[in-house]
């Protein structure tokens, strides 16, 4: 009996605006940032299936990269904002990943550098540069709850453009 593959796709978010007297958490999206994340919605729609659960960090300018781009894709996966998204070493970002509902076999992380490049190198063991508005599609015939270090060596990286 073949297992089924679990699909983990890690979403940086678009590029953010430096509005004078905004603090971090509160940056939104810039010009090119809402022009770019409907063009993630759209690779996710063609190259990642089912989304079923969505994790993103609770800051600006990640929610409204997922409202862009999620509008984009046929699922209507659970959203749910967790605060240890931002500023999330790769330890805390594994953390949720192990947290993923194990009857999802399709899920996103929505979030921030440098966590998200640490995590797809925990999990993988390749160092990446994840731009903003980087798709990273990780896949592994383990559940969720066995997500460590090397627990996948199938990824795809993506850098779609609005």
């Amino acid at each position: 009996m073949t297992n089924a593959r679990r699909k983990l796709i890690l979403i940086r978010h678009a590029k953010s605006a430096h509005p004078d007297g905004v603090e971090d958490f509160e940056r939104p999206l810039g010009e090119r940032g809402r022009r770019d994340a409907p063009a993630v919605g759209r690779w996710l729609r063609e190259n990642a299936y089912a989304i079923e659960a969505v994790r993103c960090s609770p800051a600006l300018r990640t929610r409204q990269t997922w409202e862009l781009a999620g509008a984009h894709i046929p699922a209507e996966p659970q959203v749910s904002y967790n605060q240890r998204l931002y500023g999330g070493t790769a330890q805390e970002l594994l953390a949720i990943v192990r947290e993923l509902p194990v009857t999802a076999m399709t899920a996103a992380i929505v979030g921030h550098n440098p966590g998200l490049e640490d995590l797809v190198h925990l999990l993988t063991g390749e160092s990446v540069e994840l731009k903003t508005s980087a798709v990273a599609l990780l896949s592994s015939e383990r559940g969720w709850a066995d997500a460590d270090e090397a627990w996948t060596c199938a990824s795809t990286f993506a850098k779609p453009r609005g």
